[in-house]
């Protein structure tokens, strides 16, 4: 939930805040953002297609819903999205591809609340450390046979975690991460559940990456958001040098490619929620008064 009274004095009033994701993925964070007085703008720097081996996927999930597997295991909300495609493909919802015994891990309470939106009930999530490495904290050891739905360009911790643990892992290919806008026709479209997105808000302004060049270049942006590695990644290859616009990582991995790209991590969110970015962004400018 979104508490911007706790947030009020973090500094934010009058920061230009740049998000790299598409405007509608943005727009809980964006916001919150302008609640608190800041202005976000909008810079679409990866986008998610199909898999390209669509039959290896609906294999998985067909063995998935028959009960072949103990666990699933969700480490992006993405992946949720490919679930409710594949499930509007079926004809039916995605709580069906779960059996009577099939149990659902995820690496946090943003993406446990998105499955459970979608009728999945999860039965082990990290709070703490909410990442692979907070679920492998928790992860019995107990021998499983796991379903591990993920994108192409995954890091494979959480896969040979799983295994060195004793789990039979079964990894697929749900999506592929892209360079934005993803080809027509291939893009992953399925939205989630409207209770669980900000749904009558406006979107949020969006930019170009020359405007986005001029911006940095004239010092007229305070911080650029990445919620991934790949997104730290794209941000690499189009905006350095950053100048005076703090970089700010959700979550550890990201934060990590980052600083093995060359750049400084200014926060990082403890949380991938708006709150927790607010929160992190509040850590860098609390202290500075507003801006211009």
């Amino acid at each position: 939930m979104q508490r911007p009274d706790l947030l009020k004095d973090a500094g934010l009033a009058g920061r230009r805040v740049l998000i790299t994701r598409s405007a509608d993925r943005a727009r809980p964070l964006a916001s919150l953002l302008v609640s608190l007085g800041a202005e976000p703008l909008v810079l679409p720097l990866i986008d998610f297609e199909r898999a390209e081996d669509q039959a290896s996927l609906d294999a998985a999930l067909d063995g998935l819903a028959a009960g072949s597997f103990d666990w699933l295991v969700v480490s992006s909300i993405t992946t949720v999205r490919v679930l409710i495609e594949k499930a509007a493909e079926r004809g039916t919802t995605p709580s069906q591809f779960i059996r009577s015994g099939t149990r659902v891990a995820t690496i946090g309470p943003s993406s446990k609340r998105i499955l459970e939106s979608v009728g999945i009930t999860v039965d082990v999530a990290p709070t703490d450390l909410q990442s692979a490495e907070g679920l492998l904290a928790l992860w019995d050891g107990a021998p499983a046979r796991v379903l591990l739905p993920q994108a192409d360009i995954a890091a494979e911790k959480l896969r040979d975690g799983l295994a060195a643990k004793g789990a039979d892992v079964t990894s697929v290919i749900a999506y592929h991460t892209v360079d934005y806008p993803a080809r027509a026709g291939r893009r992953l479209e399925a939205e989630l559940p409207a209770a669980v997105v900000v749904s009558d808000t406006q979107l949020p302004p969006e930019i170009t990456p020359s405007q986005a060049r001029a911006a940095l270049d004239a010092g007229a942006l305070d911080a650029v958001v990445a919620a991934s590695p790949s997104a730290a990644r794209r941000i690499a290859e189009t905006l350095l040098p950053l100048g005076r616009c703090q970089f700010i990582a959700i979550g550890r991995p990201t934060a990590a490619e980052a600083a093995v790209l060359g750049m400084t991590v200014a926060a990082t969110a403890k949380e991938p929620t708006p709150d927790g970015i607010a929160a992190a962004l509040g850590t860098v400018f609390a202290n500075e008064g507003t801006t211009r």
